[in-house]
């Protein structure tokens, strides 16, 4: 099956284990020589994202809103925290399976990037449903949201969007959140509490990559389309309703992951004046 298909094939499992191994199943075919290329013939059809993205039936979808805050001072708040971030990396998988197979046009190199950050978010939720299954509860427990998930819906029909939006928008907002979350489960220090500490040092080093992915990308599709890519993001996030950077920055990790000397010139003076 074209991987690309393949891709979809996994995008459209609602059974997480099941997700899990097809995703990793697509990225273990090797794709090193001009035979095993994939290759970038357009691939849609009419109606073909029926059963797109597949979820299980748990957890309980709710607004952001709706999520209730719990303190990671105890098992159970610390237990959410860990589901909440199942939840997204969950949600990352399906974000990456869909940026695969959705848009024709791309270089092969473009749908190499992407199985290989469909293949990090797979080991991503891996290692928290196996902690969060330690700490005696599972995937489903608690209820999630779908903020990441509704900007892919949103820029379904813009890969230019995609790119801008959702790996350098909000997944970028990960790399600014981890650290502080990593803050209070170090002053938790309980043995589980660590454990998520080591978990989101993984998370952490491989997402600096996926959004420099998604900044690649995003300049690339900028430059084919002749438009300057930081004058136009800002129109992008007006368009599509995106969220707004909010301070702090971890400006070491956004300039590791791509962004310009001037975007974190602008992120800088906006935490200052914070």
């Amino acid at each position: 099956m074209h991987p690309r298909l393949s891709a979809l094939a996994a995008l459209r499992l609602t059974d997480p284990d099941e997700k899990v191994a097809a995703t990793r199943a697509i990225s273990a075919i090797p794709l090193d020589g001009a035979t095993d290329s994939i290759a970038t013939e357009a691939i849609r059809t009419t109606g073909d994202d029926l059963g797109v993205p597949g979820r299980p039936e748990r957890p309980l979808r709710v607004a952001a809103t709706a999520v209730q805050k719990r303190s990671p001072f105890t098992t159970e708040g610390r237990a959410a925290l860990i589901h909440s971030i199942c939840h997204i990396e969950f949600n990352a998988i399906n974000l990456a399976l869909d940026a695969v197979w959705r848009y024709d046009g791309m270089p092969e190199a473009y749908y190499r990037d992407w199985l290989r950050v469909a293949h990090e978010e797979a080991l991503h939720f891996t290692l928290l449903h196996a902690h969060l299954q330690d700490m005696g509860w599972r995937y489903g427990d608690f209820p999630g949201h779908d903020g990441l998930w509704n900007m892919c819906e949103k820029t379904k029909d813009d890969v230019l969007a995609r790119m801008a939006l959702v790996p350098r928008t909000l997944e970028a907002r990960g790399l600014d959140a981890t650290p502080l979350i990593q803050g209070k489960l170090k002053r938790v220090n309980t043995p589980d509490a660590l454990r998520a500490v080591e978990i989101l040092d993984i998370i952490l080093r491989d997402e600096v990559g996926h959004v420099a992915i998604g900044n690649h990308w995003y300049r690339w599709l900028c430059e084919r389309a002749g438009i300057d890519p930081e004058a136009s993001y800002p129109a992008l996030v007006a368009r599509y309703d995106a969220p707004r950077h909010k301070p702090p920055f971890n400006l070491e990790a956004r300039g590791r992951a791509g962004f310009s000397a001037e975007e974190l010139r602008q992120l800088s003076q906006a935490q200052d004046k914070a």
